[in-house]
């Protein structure tokens, strides 16, 4: 086996830990809707790099194929993942995500690359937070944001990959835990303004990474703010470890984070009445950032920017929404017309007050108990009131299945490992 020198966070003498922006944030959030970046794997695959750009000459020898492996592109191609933040950036992105989807030792090992997690997730927090800066030094008034992004890795500690054996796992929980305390060290030493667990389809996996997460606030003593981003995979209204939108919610609040919502798998129109479900139970912000559409027969997205904005520009008018942007075939264009379409559209009222909050007060600062100081009118009053209410669903047709994708659409279903790179 080829061995590259991979940086460590021993190796690390100044780590880049960020001020913390929860207050900023809340205060952005109470305002207006904010934007986020689009697919990043959709914008690579339009660059196009072949086998050799992948590797660089750092990777020249590497044993293996590494085409595919996008978070590598970090290391070897940083000007066209730069680029893509900066295009991002420009259509009028508050947020962008980091180059890190699969980029932590479990879902690195399909490349026998586990060593470089570290060196992957601080170098493209950097790599990101250059562009956010460099943008906001432009308007000091508009603050960007990186976030680093947490993916659900190539495996899922619910679900045997094994039909003949239910019992059958491949992963466990201290390895999920372990592989995500790595790529976090690495967000945060980097520049990461806040961490992002998206694209959740097994619950298990999405609480592995917020336990790492805990533990690495613990060691740092101090908080980063957090989104948590969940996968309704098909018209059923379930994640693929099973759980509707309310018991995904209640799996994951604990970690209280700044917003929690849905991301990936279905296209705006069909995710319509899980992101109203999440907007009716959350008492934090929500997010929301759909494909362009469900895919063709080819696996591409069809749904012009035009279409995808006019669906969310109706959340926000709904008053589903405080986060919008776009995952698996969105582009630069798509995000440059959610932003102009939610521009000046109502913001989702934070309902912490609608009923009594079970946060800690030294948990909450100031500026988050006056953002939610406002009651949504269409939201349950009070915890009676709340357990009642009543909620139909449009009817669905048949299920249409849509595998959770990294955003840049690679990944598929295997029987020897959940999502694996096509």
């Amino acid at each position: 086996m080829t061995t590259v020198p991979a940086l460590t966070a021993e190796s690390v003498s100044a780590p880049d830990h960020r001020p913390d922006a929860t207050e900023l944030l809340t205060s952005m959030l109470s305002e207006r809707i904010v934007v986020l970046d689009g697919a990043m794997g959709t914008a690579i695959q339009r660059d196009r790099p072949d086998e050799a750009g992948y590797r660089g000459e750092r990777f020249a020898d590497w044993p293996s194929d590494v085409r595919g492996n996008n978070d590598l592109l970090t290391l070897t191609q940083p000007e066209i993942i730069g680029a893509i933040h900066r295009e991002y950036l420009e259509a009028g992105a508050d947020i962008i995500e980091t180059n890190t989807f699969n980029a932590n030792a479990i879902s690195l090992a399909d490349y026998g690359m586990e060593a470089l997690a570290y060196e992957l997730n601080y170098e493209s927090a950097r790599l990101a937070r250059r562009e956010c800066d460099a943008v906001t030094s432009q308007d000091p008034s508009r603050p960007r944001f990186v976030v680093g992004a947490f993916g659900p890795t190539t495996r899922t500690a619910s679900i045997s990959p094994d039909v003949n054996d239910p019992a059958t796992r491949n992963v466990s929980y201290d390895q999920l835990v372990a592989a995500y305390k790595e790529a976090g060290r690495g967000l945060l030493d980097g520049g990461s303004d806040l961490l992002f667990i998206e694209t959740i389809f097994d619950t298990l996996n999405a609480k592995a990474a917020i336990f790492a997460v805990e533990t690495l606030f613990e060691e740092y003593g101090r908080r980063w703010p957090v989104i948590i981003s969940g996968t309704i995979t098909d018209a059923s209204g379930r994640t693929l470890s099973g759980r509707v939108t309310e018991a995904f919610w209640n799996s994951v609040r604990h970690a209280k984070p700044i917003a929690v919502g849905l991301n990936c798998a279905l296209g705006a129109k069909e995710m319509r009445p899980y992101i109203e479900e999440m907007s009716r139970i959350a008492d934090t912000f929500v997010s929301c950032y759909p494909n362009a559409g469900l895919p063709n027969a080819f696996g591409e997205y069809d749904e012009a920017p035009a279409e995808t904005s006019e669906i969310l520009a109706e959340f926000a008018e709904a008053g589903f929404v405080n986060i919008v942007g776009g995952c698996c075939g969105t582009t630069p264009a798509h995000i440059a017309a959610i932003a102009k379409a939610v521009d000046g559209k109502p913001r989702r009222q934070c309902p912490r007050s609608r009923w009594p909050c079970d946060w800690p007060a030294s948990s909450r600062s100031p500026s988050t108990t006056t953002a939610c100081s406002s009651t949504s009118a269409s939201a349950p009053t009070s915890p009676a009131l709340r357990s009642s209410a009543t909620w139909s669903r449009p009817a669905t047709t048949t299920p249409r299945s849509a595998s959770p994708c990294s955003r840049s659409r690679t990944a598929r279903r295997s029987s020897t490992s959940t999502w694996t790179r096509a």
